[in-house]
């Protein structure tokens, strides 16, 4: 459904994105992660037509961006960081008003209106409210119907739950699910947890560059384990250390000492290697007081790409 191919932007001389490439299927919510100024709203901007690319090219369902951006624009709704609402009118006006925009007739407009304002979970009684004597939550809501009141094949969301309480980010996280299941969704967001939660698939931009792709396990599972170890040494501390390390799989081990002559061992493990250590331990007769495997997540794969970044390595 969405396409975009090499595509960079420069602002003067500082380029904002750089050779960016991803493919949206149908159905499928994907994530654009990355920190403040990773080039996000950017890319958003470029595959919404709003922005020219200076290079590579953005196609909806097939239609150019630039060349088709009627064809290309029929087939999206889009929500800007800052919902484009106009609080004078009330909330159903504003959206029969979308409508009119995307070119219904009266009736087409009016109808397109409820049905969003009710696929948004936008009451009766809100949608008459006046949109600047809602609450941030309903507001929101709001802008969410009407990137959706022309039925788009596409939904791109910058930023949808920023500025929300708790209770409003698990509303807005239940209603994108909810949508997502007759289009496909681009998500923009530097919020770790609101990603892996609501996403099928993370592209994760940092420096205007995507340098990760994949579903949220997909991403994890190239991290290696870490596996946190107190235990007691019969004799020599060190044999236990010197047992993990010929366990396959086991990457690197560190070792301190404890209180009341229990020592610690952290190591980083790839596989299975968290079972093999067990089994080690237990036939070396080893006494335990903890041991722990911590499976990477996806906070731990951003930390590891920026990591890279700083430290000039490429990542893909």
């Amino acid at each position: 459904m969405i396409v975009a191919r090499s595509i960079s932007k420069y602002f003067g001389r500082t380029q904002a994105v750089h050779d960016v490439s991803f493919a949206l299927e149908p159905g499928q919510i994907a994530g654009l992660l990355g920190p403040n100024g990773a080039g996000k709203s950017t890319t958003i901007r470029m595959v919404t037509g709003f922005l020219a690319p200076d290079h590579g090219s953005v196609t909806i369902a097939g239609h150019d961006t630039i060349d088709q951006p009627a064809a290309a624009r029929q087939l999206i709704g889009y929500l800007p960081e800052s919902s484009p609402c106009y609080p004078e009118m009330r909330a159903i006006d504003y959206l029969i008003y979308r409508g009119r925009l995307q070119g219904a007739s009266r009736r087409d407009a009016k109808q397109a209106a409820h049905r969003a304002a009710e696929q948004c979970r936008l009451e009766p009684t809100m949608s008459r409210k006046r949109i600047g004597a809602l609450s941030k939550g309903y507001r929101q809501r709001v802008g969410l119907a009407a990137s959706i009141v022309h039925d788009p094949k596409v939904l791109v969301l910058d930023e949808p739950t920023n500025g929300l309480d708790p209770a409003q980010i698990r509303d807005a996280r239940n209603l994108i699910k909810d949508l997502a299941q007759s289009r496909s969704m681009l998500v923009s967001s530097h919020i770790l947890p609101e990603i892996e939660r609501t996403c099928d698939r993370v592209l994760m931009i940092v420096g205007g560059t995507i340098r990760a792709d994949g579903s949220p396990a997909e991403l994890a599972a190239k991290l290696p384990t870490r596996i946190h170890l107190e235990y007691r040494p019969k004799n020599d501390p060190d044999t236990v250390p010197g047992m993990i390390r010929q366990v396959a799989g086991i990457q690197s081990v560190q070792t301190s000492s404890l209180p009341e002559n229990w020592n610690r061992l952290d190591a980083e493990a790839s596989g299975d290697a968290h079972d093999r250590v067990t089994d080690a331990l237990y036939r070396a007769g080893v006494q335990i007081r903890s041991l722990t495997a911590m499976q990477p997540t996806l906070e731990d794969v951003f930390v590891h790409r920026m990591d890279a970044v700083t430290a000039g390595e490429v990542t893909t």
